[in-house]
């Protein structure tokens, strides 16, 4: 039996801090970039006032921001880059069109097509904007077919992360293992070194995703209905016998039951005054504020005074109006400059012409109408139910900030598409062939792109992510702490302990599977990252190969089915297709443990385990 001997004070503190990291990654209510920047600066800090310094291993605390240059970071923001060119271009617009017009004709080919499509570009492209393309097309065909769309959403969010699997830049995840064994000395995987296994893998989760998953789902509605009424915007006149007249804004307000908004006060022609409290309000004074026509009723008997629109008093001539708005439900994508944003201070009306009518979160929260909420902070997937002109909306779709769940396909066309393929094309054939690392080339890509007019500096900022940015930054300094202060070495002890005596390929399947669950339950990059350096340490003391346990660790941070949190898509697919947590648990577990058994078997055959 092997001996276990206690680490020292420093690597204690790292795993302590590993841990806390990790269940803070894990709530909901803290946003992922608060908890990497905590990470960071207690790390710092904990090393300045307590330096470590054993066996030639010194730790600085500028250490720790190294990951700031880290090239695997530097290539996964080039490569997030070069994916929002295609997007901005429509260079991948074909590939909605031939989807439209597929699934009109057959629903159960084109939904493996789809998913075969997914599957493939999110081998060479981040997920998020592949799923930000799709989603769109499937809705608009369950909407025009009137038929669930949850039969395939799932289906397709699932296929991008198979499909991101095989290559080693279709995740930020696959990157950051590379990379991080790179840098412990083993030789680095090439684009495709483990393509064979994910697509072994892929074929059976294919014809899950494909036969089984739809019919596992029951029939899934939108989170948003459309029994919210409309806001309509109108003036109440005050008359001279009005009770308020003499009065101060606040004391009309308070009589109105502090539920009205005033947006403005006019006085005469041409002449508005301020809302402010302390306002003496006058007889003819013009208040402006909007609400659903019973309320707006309301409101004008309250206060005593004529309900007008455009100059004239509403009466069945002349009823309120909403001038061409429309209702419609929009999703916070995960590049939301929204994201952690209070409703109240987001500027919903005044940036992006949106009225807020309703709010949905999949966490069991029921759909919430929109006064009240001004403290929630928006989060990815939040589903709003707004009110705006068909152009405002029509406009908004080419912002990253939103996801207009209408179900209509607005894919941008350009001249410039053939340029954003023929620069991904280069980028991944470079980096394939061996030329150059895919970190230089994707940034040549991002120059390119630049340079050719196909993304402005505005449109390539909006494309990096502060959160995966964070995350990363923060898991390479857990990381590094961990393999320096030998914590790493203790962890892959302890592993190698408690599975004493067992085969090789149970060692490797359990290692496997501990990061798939692992990585349901907080930031995948963060557990491959402090995973990579175990696995090696395990193949080490087991005298076998490193590159199955790496790649053990790395698929399994992969395998984010189970839960909705496991992966930003996830959510974001949850809210748009109605679904429950229950839903991702009864399709999502049966397709982690068939992917685990696969990957895992051609593992423990192709390297003799």
């Amino acid at each position: 039996m092997l001996e276990l001997a206690l680490p020292n004070a420093h690597a204690l503190a790292v795993m302590f801090m590993i841990v806390i990291a990790l269940v803070l990654f894990a709530r909901d209510n803290i946003p992922m970039e608060t908890t990497s920047l905590v990470v960071l600066v207690v790390l710092a800090i904990g090393f300045q006032l307590f330096p470590y310094e054993s066996a030639g291993q010194v730790i600085a605390p500028s250490d720790f921001f190294a990951g700031f240059g880290n090239r695997a970071l530097i290539a996964v923001s080039a490569l997030m880059i070069v994916g929002q060119g295609l997007i901005s271009t429509g260079a991948l617009e074909p590939v909605g069109h031939l989807l439209t017009r597929l699934w009109r004709r057959s629903p159960a080919l084109s939904l493996l097509l789809t998913i075969l499509m997914t599957a493939f570009l999110s081998a060479f492209i981040n997920n998020t904007p592949i799923v930000v393309l799709m989603l769109p097309i499937l809705i608009g065909v369950a909407v025009k077919t009137g038929a669930s769309p949850s039969g395939s959403l799932m289906s397709m969010g699932f296929a991008s992360i198979v499909g991101g699997m095989a290559t080693t830049i279709g995740t930020s995840t696959n990157l950051l293992v590379v990379n991080v064994a790179a840098d412990m000395g083993m030789t680095r995987f090439s684009m495709f070194d483990f393509a064979g296994p994910v697509l072994i893998a892929g074929i059976v989760a294919v014809l899950y995703l494909w036969l089984l998953a739809p019919r596992m789902l029951p029939k899934r509605l939108p989170p948003m209905n459309r029994g919210v009424s409309r806001v309509y915007t109108a003036q109440i006149s005050l008359n001279a016998n009005s009770p308020v007249v003499g009065q101060t804004l606040a004391e009309a307000i308070a009589r109105a039951g502090e539920k009205i908004k005033v947006e403005t006060i006019q006085r005469g022609k041409g002449v508005f005054i301020n809302p402010l409290p302390d306002v003496k309000l006058r007889a003819s004074d013009r208040i402006t504020t909007s609400h659903t026509q019973q309320n707006l009723r309301e409101y004008a008997r309250l206060l005593g005074g004529t309900l007008f629109a455009d100059d004239h008093a509403v009466d069945a001539s002349h009823p309120l109006s909403t001038d061409g708005t429309q209702i419609s439900e929009v999703a916070i994508t995960p590049a939301s400059r929204l994201n952690g944003v209070p409703i109240g201070k987001a500027g919903l009306l005044s940036r992006f012409g949106l009225r807020l009518l309703a709010f949905n979160r999949f966490e069991g929260m029921e759909e919430r109408e929109s006064p009240g909420l001004d403290e929630t902070r928006l989060r990815t997937g939040d589903v709003l139910l707004v009110q705006s002109t068909l152009e405002n909306l029509a406009e908004l779709k080419q912002s990253p900030d939103f996801l207009i769940l209408d179900g209509s396909i607005n894919l941008p066309r350009a001249r410039k598409a053939p340029i954003a393929l023929a620069v991904i094309t280069g980028v991944v054939a470079l980096a394939a062939l061996k030329v150059m690392p895919i970190e230089i080339s994707a940034l040549f890509g991002c120059l390119v792109l630049i340079l050719t007019g196909c993304l402005n500096w505005k449109d390539a900022m909006n494309a990096l992510s502060t959160q995966v940015i964070l995350i990363i930054v923060s898991s390479l300094a857990l990381g590094m702490a961990l393999l320096k202060t030998g914590g790493a070495d203790y962890l892959a002890n302890l592993f190698v302990y408690i599975t004493f005596g067992a085969p090789p390929a149970v060692v490797l399947m359990s290692l496997m599977m501990m990061m798939g669950v692992l990585t349901n339950v907080v930031s995948n990059n963060a557990a491959a990252v402090i995973g990579t350096p175990i696995a090696i340490g395990i193949a080490q003391r087991l005298g076998l190969p490193l590159e199955p346990f790496v790649l053990a660790v790395l698929f399994g941070a992969n395998l984010s089915f189970a839960t909705p949190m496991a992966y930003q898509t996830n959510v974001l697919i949850m809210n748009a297709g109605g679904y429950k947590f229950g839903d991702f648990v009864r399709v999502g577990v049966p397709l982690t443990i068939i992917t685990w058994l696969i990957l895992s078997g051609v593992l423990i055959w192709a390297y003799g385990l």
